[in-house]
């Protein structure tokens, strides 16, 4: 046998297929990635997250239309509760509107019947949040800072806050979406923003309202995630250890009834 004829005949690879799933971790990353793509390519997902707090921020520092509270300037005042806002917008309206209407069309049906487990999809979506909301955090401290913003205080009690605040709003969001209809999700999902964007103390302080109410509100998540990230940034306090307790206890709450109500179809 000829050198030419041999290596015809030679086997050029040992093929070795290995048929099943991927692992873990690999499908727990792609998906994540993938929620964050199609997150950013919606665009009534970027007005929600990235331009209404935009706006916000650079509207009131710089027209004089609402009354700031406590020291410093009032981009200062303002830059805390728009992070709280940003962080409401994704973890909450964004992903209960974004899931309502994956549950209504049959995509989670149809995910839940995939080799990823329910639990990494549902990690994969907050993950997707995770980033989202370091991208918005970035880019509204680069705007206050163009605005004069002079943060204090701890990063570390600001990233408590964040994560909790992130945990209670999902929990709330994965609730309502699992457990209304779509069209209702939507609808419920842009009153609670805006509700809790004039009642949270996100650009109103709550020292503005009447003591009869002013209790009740300070008892809601945003409310609780805005005072402590101002106490902190604005007034360089201490761990706000009253807020984060509050927002343990509707992270709890909210994962807990998102765990046992959310319904897939």
């Amino acid at each position: 046998m000829s050198e030419r004829t041999e290596r015809a005949v030679r086997p050029l690879t040992t093929h070795t297929p290995r048929p099943g799933a991927a692992p873990v971790s690999r499908m727990l990353l792609a998906q994540t990635a993938f929620e964050t793509r199609m997150l950013l390519r919606n665009g009534e997902q970027l007005l929600l997250t990235v331009i209404i707090p935009t706006v916000l921020l650079v509207l009131f520092s710089s027209v004089d239309i609402v009354a700031a509270d406590g020291p410093g300037k009032r981009v200062d005042f303002l830059a805390p509760g728009l992070l709280a806002l940003a962080v409401l917008s994704t973890a909450f309206t964004g992903q209960a509107i974004a899931t309502g209407f994956e549950r209504r069309y049959g995509v989670l049906k149809r995910l839940g019947a995939s080799p990823l487990p329910r639990w990494a999809l549902l990690t994969a979506k907050t993950g997707c949040v995770l980033v989202t909301e370091a991208l918005q955090v970035a880019l509204l401290s680069v705007i206050a800072l163009a605005l004069g913003w002079s943060p204090h205080g701890d990063p570390v009690a600001v990233a408590a806050l964040l994560v909790l605040g992130t945990a209670a709003f999902s929990g709330l969001g994965l609730l309502m979406a699992g457990t209304l209809r779509a069209e209702a999700t939507l609808a419920a999902a842009n009153l609670v923003f805006v509700l809790l964007l004039l009642g949270g103390g996100v650009i109103v302080p709550l020292s503005k309202f009447p003591s009869a109410v002013r209790g009740a509100l300070e008892l809601l998540p945003i409310s609780a995630l805005s005072d402590g990230l101002r106490s902190v940034l604005q007034s360089g306090a201490g761990v706000p250890w009253a807020d984060l307790g509050v927002l343990a206890g509707w992270a709890v709450l909210a994962t807990a009834a998102a765990a046992r109500f959310f319904r897939w179809e």
